[in-house]
């Protein structure tokens, strides 16, 4: 029996869009550029506004399964092999929705326990991705420390590595606490926002030096390692120079950093030092920001901020020494190494176990 050829039947020709040279295009009337930028924003403006409304309603309802979880598991006694059920179910139940793995659940059980008002989650945690959320949980134990993390992500709109990074860094530990007289020199609302700007200690162990480095050479490295620099500065550091000039009645001077921030609206001098502070630290510090104001500082720009650097300082010390100083100064230590490296801190034995090779215990 021979087989019948199957004739081919012609596909539809594809519709194409073809789009007039633009010599052809009738004339743009006047203000059609600034309608076509006004639209632009907008729709980027819509497109940014609908992506948060989706992952705010994607964290809610993480929160929310999470803790139907946690309430069942207290009330009811359910163990962790119903959390491997529940996302079979799930699954099987919106085969084409991700996030409903057995170890994802688990997180949105530790989601609502670790942030068990709703207020907070509506209001504050659902602006943040959920990766982010998942890593601050994983780091970051005491609730008023995840708070904090939490609003300064939203704050400074940190990258997920970017808060790992200060997470690492026990920025929570650090941020504000740098010895001022902001409050003396500044008004409030200003002072408020410099205090937070500053930190200390400041972290340069990503320099990778000793403790003998010198100061040019401690420069030249920050200088060389700009970006993780600014990192550890935090958001709001526009670099401007290095040993940056300035001429008084004929002297030469240099600034060893010099920087402008963006939010305080003023430049910030940058002073290092490889030694404990001295007091005579805070005159030369008054000196540059004299200077500063009135060679670069313009019209709208806030008095400029003075932070001197130094290996370490002695609090009562630095008190004295900006006690009668005009001008915003902030004094803070910095640390070029951890007291033992990483791999030296994992190796050590722990307090029990030095107690029991101590005394002869087993356990």
């Amino acid at each position: 029996m021979a087989l019948k050829k199957r004739r081919k039947t012609k596909r539809p020709a594809k519709t194409q869009i073809v789009q007039a040279p633009l010599a052809q295009l009738p004339r743009l009337p006047k203000g059609y550029g600034k309608l076509l930028a006004d639209l632009r924003t907008r729709i980027a403006s819509a497109r940014v506004k609908a992506a948060l409304a989706v992952n705010r309603e994607m964290v809610l309802l993480y929160w929310d399964l999470g803790r139907q979880i946690l309430l069942r598991q207290e009330r009811e006694g359910w163990g962790s092999k119903v959390i491997d059920r529940l996302a079979v179910d799930l699954r099987r139940a919106f085969p084409g929705m991700s996030g409903l793995s057995s170890r994802n659940l688990q997180y949105m059980r530790a989601f609502a326990e670790a942030f068990p008002e709703e207020p907070i989650v509506q209001q504050v945690v659902a602006q943040l991705p959920w990766g982010h959320i998942v890593r601050i949980m994983d780091s970051v134990k005491e609730p008023d420390d995840r708070e904090w993390y939490v609003k300064a992500t939203i704050e400074h709109g940190w990258s997920r590595n970017v808060l790992v990074h200060q997470i690492e860094g026990g920025l929570h530990r650090r941020q504000g606490k740098a010895i001022s007289n902001f409050h003396r020199t500044l008004p409030a609302r200003q002072s408020e926002l410099a205090q937070q700007v500053l930190k200390d200690p400041y972290n340069f162990e990503f320099l990778g030096l000793t403790e003998k480095v010198r100061e040019r050479d401690l420069e030249k490295n920050l200088i060389r390692h700009v970006r993780e620099f600014l990192l550890e500065l935090g958001v709001g550091f526009a670099f401007v120079g290095s040993q940056f000039p300035l001429e008084v009645e004929g002297e030469d001077f240099y600034l060893d950093l010099l920087f402008y921030h963006l939010r305080l609206r003023c430049y910030v001098v940058i002073d290092l030092k490889m030694g404990d502070f001295q007091p005579e630290h805070a005159g030369k510090m008054n000196f540059y920001l004299s200077a500063v104001d009135d060679q670069l500082r313009q019209a709208g720009d806030r008095p400029t901020i003075g932070l001197v650097l130094c290996k370490t300082r002695k609090k009562l010390l630095v008190e004295y020494a900006l006690r009668g100083s005009r001008r915003p100064v902030g004094v803070a230590a910095y640390h070029l190494t951890t007291s033992l490296p990483r791999e030296l801190q994992k190796s050590l034995p722990t307090a029990r176990a030095l107690v029991n090779g101590l005394t002869g215990r087993k356990n």
